[in-house]
């Protein structure tokens, strides 16, 4: 099978304009592992390239899902696998391009994923009834720290399913994952954009304030109407958390975009770490990343 490339890294690093330049230069397609563009009509909160800036590339596993459905890494990641071999099948090279760290390890990675027992999950859905979110997120750092740098605290969904798979093998959450020292998957040539924060920190704020400006308000107000609400996946997504909050009336404009720069920042974060651990990935300085110095790495791989 032709070996997939991968882009990873943090989010405003320039991924989706290697992406594109890779899959042009060596004849690819792109696959999305960006969790939240896989929602329809998650466009603008999301930097969703639109086709017209696509290059003409074909883009794979974009605009799946309705608001309304909940996500879920098993289902994404069969039909990732299945969207890739297909690609590859037709002697195109399948370039993986994205940033959400569960999603890129399920595709990259034989992941088989935990048990699950209804009892269990449900008593910790009441206890997180009971207590709330930040509480229940704190307790998961209690017994799992590892986990919890990489679950958002605002994420009540996944915090229930760590501390469920925690409960039923005795280990910890992350223990359920692949070691990230294992050969990728279909030999995935893995490339990283590495950014500093003097210099990606500004870029989360200008692109913040452009997505205001390009009409996020105005996108969330329609996805409301299509069923998006503050407790579904897509509704805690960065961005569109802050935008329903201002909806509501507790925050203010300028706030919202204040508080999706903070939370981008703070998700960044948890991607370096996330990222920073798996010795596989050949690194390029984002702030020169080009297609050539891409290249020149990939070859280095072969």
């Amino acid at each position: 099978m032709i070996a997939p490339v991968a882009v990873v890294g943090p989010t405003a690093s320039g991924k989706s304009a290697l992406g594109i330049a890779l899959a042009r230069e060596l004849g690819g397609e792109i696959v999305n592992v960006d969790s939240m563009q896989l929602y329809r009509g998650m466009d603008i909160g999301t930097a969703k390239l639109p086709v017209s800036e696509r290059g003409g590339i074909p883009h794979h596993l974009l605009d799946i899902w309705p608001v309304t459905h909940t996500a879920s890494v098993a289902e994404y990641q069969a039909r990732a696998v299945e969207t890739v071999e297909e690609i590859a099948a037709r002697g195109k090279v399948p370039v993986l391009v994205g940033g959400s760290m569960l999603y890129v390890q399920s595709l990259i990675d034989a992941w088989s994923f935990p048990p699950t027992d209804p009892a269990v999950r449900a008593r910790w859905e009441a206890r997180l009834n009971d207590v709330g979110v930040d509480a229940l997120h704190a307790h998961l750092a209690t017994v799992d720290p590892e986990a919890a740098r990489v679950i958002e605290d605002k994420d009540p969904r996944r915090t229930v399913r760590a501390l469920e798979v925690i409960e039923l093998t005795g280990k910890p959450f992350q223990a359920s994952q692949p070691p990230k020292d294992a050969p990728p998957r279909w030999g995935t040539r893995i490339l990283g954009l590495r950014t500093e924060a003097e210099w990606l920190n500004p870029r989360i704020a200008r692109r913040a304030e452009l997505m205001f400006a390009q009409g996020l308000v105005e996108e969330v107000e329609g996805l409301v109407g299509q069923g998006l609400r503050a407790d579904s996946t897509a509704g805690r997504a960065i961005g569109y958390a802050q935008v329903l909050a201002m909806l509501r009336g507790e925050l203010s404009r300028d706030e919202a975009v204040e508080q999706t720069i903070a939370g981008t920042r703070r998700y960044v974060r948890r991607q370096r770490s996330w990222f920073n651990r798996d010795a596989r990935i050949t690194w390029l300085p984002a702030a020169e990343a080009d297609v050539d110095g891409a290249l020149r790495a990939l070859d280095s791989l072969a």
